[in-house]
């Protein structure tokens, strides 16, 4: 029977809370004039739509209360 040896694991060193600004240099670095901010007007739709956002959320809450008011 092959005899198991354990290896001790070494304690992974405790990690200390960063701040914000610190999380955010380290993932993107420092901000430079190459990168600009730019607000983008937005996309026209490809294709007429037959039900808009609010028809639906309308139509969604009178279903609603119908179903409330048979109970």
């Amino acid at each position: 029977m092959p005899l198991l040896l354990r290896r001790r694991r070494r304690p992974k060193p405790a990690l200390r809370p960063i701040e914000e600004a610190e999380a955010y240099a380290r993932c993107h670095g420092a901000r430079t004039e190459e990168v600009r901010i730019v607000k983008l007007e937005p996309r026209r739709p490809r294709f007429p739509l037959r039900v808009t956002g609010e028809s639906l959320r309308r139509s969604f809450e009178e279903r609603l209360d119908k179903r409330s008011a048979e109970h």
